[in-house]
């Protein structure tokens, strides 16, 4: 998984999601914009971080975020009780 670079600015923080408000399109294929950033940042319990174009999936956790690249197709699946936020980058 990359890493943030170090020329991007946070400009955005979701509101924490657990399993239960966690957006229907999160966990389906979507993408972010050209030139943003995503990085979800599980604070209890484990979710699923999968990339479509390559088909990894990472376990994230409080101990290891995700990072998002632009317009790179994803989706996240809760595995049980979770509660994470989502920075945007720019």
């Amino acid at each position: 998984m990359k890493q943030l670079p170090n020329n991007v600015t946070k400009y955005f923080q979701s509101e924490t999601f657990t399993q239960d408000t966690v957006p229907d399109k999160l966990l389906h294929d979507h993408d972010t914009k050209k030139g943003t950033w995503g990085h979800i940042c599980v604070t209890e319990g484990v979710l699923e971080y999968t990339t479509l174009d390559d088909q990894k999936t990472y376990t994230l956790t409080p101990e290891q975020s995700g990072v998002v690249e632009p317009e790179i197709k994803h989706k996240i699946q809760p595995k049980g009780e979770v509660r994470f936020y989502i920075e945007f980058y720019k």
